[in-house]
């Protein structure tokens, strides 16, 4: 098992060798995983120093002339410390700049709420032209990083601490930028995840249905654009939407989720995630019970 943030340290190097790119760090490159670009590419890495928001607007600069630019940081600070210059420097320019944020949610453990970052997905989702990708494993995170690298503008890249597990076998993830993944059919109810939360939502599934509950499982990495289609076919198809998230339920997938269903399909709908409240330490498992981002809860 990987990481999401060890696959996206793997794929930077990985598609270094097809595509000329920049990797800058704050200071932070071994916990992002970019130390292993650095190492094998240096004269396309740039390590910032701690300066997340001269990072940000360097990156921005840096794109203009010609070349993709990758900035990476922990999510507290690539959506917290540097908005103002990821709004106006990438986003308001339209950058080709990719933000690589590792570190988001309450279940990276013992850092505690100053570092679990609960925000973020909402803060750059309503950034005009940002897209937004979480994935759940390391190959989805493969894909998610080189389709960032293709999308000409900017990209919000969110990434988790620990190991997680498989769910796409390898050189067998069909993401797609606007387009969530069928994991698993159903007819009684549809569970909507992202990041970490599809293993658990997988885990559900298979309990709901000894339960007699017949539960769709979609993987939706691509949180901006999401797929509005596929949202709307399995409303109309079980009545029953349910989303799951390592992120505050306010502003997040459950946000994307609901804004396309009240416009053109309301159904019952339950949100499920971080219930607006600041992180704590601990140990994944004990927060995952602590914060209902569990298979149980679901």
């Amino acid at each position: 098992m990987l990481s999401t943030r060890q696959a996206y340290g793997q794929a930077l190097v990985r598609l270094a060798e097809r595509y000329d790119f920049y990797v800058l760090d704050a200071d932070l490159s071994k916990a992002t995983q970019t130390v292993h670009f650095a190492k094998q590419y240096p004269k396309r890495f740039i390590d910032m120093g701690i300066a997340e928001s001269n990072m940000m607007s360097f990156a921005a600069g840096l794109s203009t002339c010609g070349k993709p630019a990758f900035a990476s940081t922990f999510a507290v600070f690539a959506a917290g410390r540097a908005y103002d210059q990821v709004r106006n420097s990438i986003a308001y320019a339209n950058c080709n700049v990719k933000i690589g944020a590792t570190h988001g949610g309450v279940l990276i453990g013992a850092d505690g709420g100053s570092h679990q970052c609960i925000e973020d997905i909402a803060l750059m989702r309503v950034i005009p032209g940002m897209c937004v990708f979480c994935p759940a494993d390391a190959e989805e995170t493969f894909a998610c990083v080189e389709a960032a690298l293709l999308h000409p503008g900017p990209v919000y890249l969110r990434f988790g601490r620990f190991a997680t597990p498989a769910i796409y076998e390898e050189n067998d993830c069909p993401f797609a930028i606007g387009k969530g993944t069928v994991l698993r059919d159903g007819t009684d109810a549809t569970i909507i995840a992202t990041g970490e939360m599809v293993y658990q939502a997988v885990l559900a599934g298979v309990e709901l249905q000894k339960l007699g509950v017949s539960a769709a499982v979609i993987d939706m990495a691509s949180i901006k654009p999401a797929d509005e289609a596929l949202i709307l076919k399995y409303a109309a198809k079980t009545g029953y939407i349910v989303t799951i998230e390592d992120h505050n339920v306010l502003g997040g997938l459950g946000g994307t989720v609901a804004e396309t269903l009240v416009k053109r399909r309301p159904v019952r709908m339950d949100l499920l995630g971080v219930q607006d409240r600041f992180g704590r330490s601990g140990e994944p498992p004990e927060l995952a019970k602590e914060y209902g981002l569990d298979c149980e809860t679901i």
